[in-house]
């Protein structure tokens, strides 16, 4: 397998998947298993049903969850490339708590959108034993969550956001405080737009590559009024009312082309600081944004 250097070098997924150790913990994964064009093992991505099967075992190899599985239609993340998220913040937090990646349960972590598949509190709660509220405004997808959670003993905090124009507001109580926030907004601006993706990605595979693994997908998942510029826009004028209990306030950003208006929004917002962190998964290129209300002086007040 070669390895994918571009990963985080923490990134357990560097060396590409092995379907051996796979298979030997997920025997149910064998069934799906193909050679591809240059002779090595892998599964059809254009089949949603080997694509959650490999999620799951890769969660159970890698990650210690036993049961995983979500509803038809929803989306199914890469696991690789959330995972990098997850490790990238964690150095980011490090930066605040004197170059020390803090771990453990004290460690308060808000996953807005969090979807069906719990993705990032089970990477981060079995990477760093971090503390996982997360947030959604689809009930089944709630519902997928804690049966995740249930089946599997874990204890992360799921909390319906019922308002869909509000992202923290509702689901942050006032005794709350957290260090991250973190969220894979809506890419889309409109449903046409969501459509075109999803077919350029199916061709995508037909021609042979394999750079996504993200099939389905409801509505609120993939696409929102202005696209993610416009939720992260959102985000960030409504995180001005949580400056004093979040520490940093996150989201992935997919498209180049968004950073300098968003990178425009932030210095209009008057945050502390704010980082833009590129990551690399194969030949494909994403970023998140990162900002503060917090003084750098005050940062490891969040860790006392």
């Amino acid at each position: 397998m070669a390895m994918k250097t571009k990963l985080h070098p923490r990134n357990q997924h560097r060396e590409g998947y092995d379907f051996v150790r796979l298979v030997a913990q997920s025997p149910e994964l064998e069934a799906f298993i193909i050679r591809n064009p240059a002779g090595r093992f892998s599964i059809d991505f254009k089949d949603p049903q080997a694509v959650r099967m490999l999620n799951g075992a890769l969660l159970k190899a890698y990650y210690g969850v036993g049961f995983w599985d979500i509803p038809a239609n929803y989306l199914c993340p890469p696991i690789p490339g959330r995972a990098d998220y997850i490790h990238h913040l964690a150095d980011l937090l490090a930066g605040s708590n004197m170059g020390e990646i803090p771990c453990g349960h004290s460690i308060k972590a808000l996953d807005i959108g969090t979807g069906a598949s719990l993705v990032y509190p089970l990477i981060g709660q079995s990477e760093y034993g971090w503390d996982f509220t997360g947030v959604d405004t689809d009930a089944g997808a709630l519902k997928s969550a804690q049966k995740i959670c249930e089946l599997n003993g874990l204890n992360i905090t799921l909390r319906q956001q019922a308002e869909c124009d509000n992202i923290f507001k509702g689901v942050i109580e006032p005794k709350d405080r957290f260090h991250i926030t973190l969220c894979n907004p809506p890419f889309h601006a409109s449903m046409e737009q969501a459509s075109k993706g999803t077919q350029r990605k199916w061709s995508n595979l037909e021609k042979g590559s394999s750079k996504a693994l993200n099939f389905g997908g409801q509505n609120a998942e993939l696409w929102c009024p202005g696209g993610e510029i416009k939720f992260i826009a959102r985000m960030i004028e409504q995180s001005a009312e949580f400056a004093d209990q979040c520490l940093w306030f996150s989201s992935l950003l997919s498209k180049k082309d968004n950073l300098v208006p968003i990178e425009r929004i932030l210095k209009k917002a008057k945050v502390a600081d704010f980082e833009v962190v590129e990551m690399a998964q194969g030949q494909k290129t994403s970023r998140f944004v990162a900002w503060t209300y917090v003084r750098k002086d005050r940062r490891s007040l969040f860790f006392g």
